[in-house]
């Protein structure tokens, strides 16, 4: 019973999380008018964040193999409760773009023990949590443009952040921030609510985390788990290194795809934007309805079988949009499939990793800051050389070339998992 309310905890705080993670795309113009700054200008806030966030997963990794988890869990989701709280209040770009690294550093924490508790709790059989977890953020991350929405009284579009530096160039304040003071009320009270609501929940999941901290059952469990059978692969640091390429081109396909959708629709395909952001939120749609039904595929289907039906339809799909990247109708089916295809790769990797070699927290931070990276630098690159080649498909090839390269490191992954393993485990090795 204690490993499932942890398991439903997890996944309360990756809602949290998904909603935290979200709200700043939405409500990026907001934030740009409280400091006085156009919107190009500040882009930099999510630079910050990103590069916390790699921080806070190398150092989460660290801290989850030497510390108690709850206690670790609980830290960093309070200290996010107090970085939402701060955002809507901060007066300077300067402040703005520390806070939000310093933010990115805690949801980064969060993001590797949440991976590595469901590991230790679950281990092999942790498949269907891991979907769950992850399904949990998906759900967030589309909650929180809705929860914007309600407050800031305009419509947002779920991911559609990065086409704020495209759409709203005309926004033009001064680049300069006049405010005496580096904290102070925001002039729209809405943005404010729009916050305070996540960090409010934040920090009351926070208190059960330290609840179970204070609980002396959940430290024999946490002794419990740890006293699990260890695995290591003959050759474990070679498919972590591997692991690390592998969601390297995933998550930097997936937000790449997800961000210039938008753009690609209305440039390149001809578009009216009402259809291009419904071609956005069909991505979106059908990648979380996947993660939520992949919790139940999980159950009946081993973790290397969905990442393999994965890398078709991702493969399939985007083979698809390079070839009719005119056609609309394909466009539509192509956009559905791969979204769809997209949603398990991430759970059922961490989860098929379990299965041949033992994750600790300075593991689960190598493969995670992969994916960061991936998020980080292909969509980067992208950006310029879309601006380069603005007559090619340069995000459909992008999208191709990733689904290329993970259908070719799965089975070196999985051929080097199966050699013999170095510890007295073998019998435990299954297929």
């Amino acid at each position: 019973m204690l490993r499932w309310f942890i398991t439903v905890l997890l996944c309360a705080a990756f809602l949290g999380l998904g909603m935290s993670v979200a709200i700043l795309g939405p409500t990026f113009q907001d934030l740009a008018t409280n400091v006085n700054h156009n919107i190009s200008s500040l882009s930099l806030i999510f630079v910050g964040r990103a590069f916390g966030y790699l921080g806070g997963s190398v150092i989460g990794g660290v801290l989850f193999d030497n510390m108690n988890h709850f206690l670790l869990l609980g830290a960093s989701m309070f200290a996010t409760t107090i970085g939402l709280y701060l955002v809507p209040f901060c007066k300077t770009a300067v402040l703005l773009i520390v806070v939000t690294s310093i933010f990115g550093v805690s949801i980064g924490i969060l993001d590797t023990g949440g991976n590595v508790l469901i590991l230790a709790i679950w281990g092999d059989k942790g498949a269907p949590h891991m979907q769950a977890l992850h399904f949990s953020f998906a759900l967030g991350a589309f909650l929180a443009p809705l929860l914007a929405k309600l407050a800031l009284g305009r419509m947002v579009s779920a991911e559609n952040h990065t086409e704020a530096d495209f759409n709203h160039s005309a926004f033009s304040q001064s680049s300069e921030a006049d405010s005496e003071s580096l904290l102070g009320i925001p002039d729209d009270m809405n943005l404010l609510w729009a916050y305070a609501v996540i960090g409010a929940y934040i920090f009351v999941v926070s208190l059960f985390f330290f609840a179970l901290f204070m609980k002396k059952s959940s430290r024999q469990e946490k002794a419990k788990a740890s006293a699990q059978r260890f695995r290591r692969a003959k050759y474990h640091n070679a498919l972590l290194c591997l692991l690390f390429l592998f969601f390297f081109f995933y998550v930097g396909a997936e937000v790449t795809y997800g961000s210039y959708v938008f753009s690609f629709a209305t440039s390149h395909a001809g578009m009216k934007e009402s259809e291009a952001a419904g071609l956005n939120s069909i991505f979106w749609g059908t990648f979380a309805a996947c993660r939520g039904m992949a919790i139940f595929f999980a159950t009946c289907l081993q973790p290397g079988t969905m990442i393999v039906l994965s890398n078709i339809g991702s493969l399939a799909s985007s083979l698809f949009l390079v070839l009719f990247d005119k056609s609309r109708v394909c466009l539509w089916i192509a956009t559905s499939v791969y979204g769809a295809s997209m949603a398990t790769t991430f759970p059922s990797g961490v989860s098929w990793i379990e299965q041949y070699t033992t994750v600790h927290g300075k593991a689960a931070a190598f493969f995670v800051v992969g994916a960061a990276l991936g998020e980080m630098a292909i969509p980067a690159v992208i950006g310029i050389l879309q601006g380069k080649y603005p007559d090619l498909p340069v995000v459909l090839y992008t999208c191709l070339g990733s689904s290329v390269a993970t259908a070719v490191l799965f089975p070196v992954l999985y051929k080097l998992a199966t050699l013999p393993i170095s510890c007295q485990q073998k019998e435990h090795s299954k297929s």
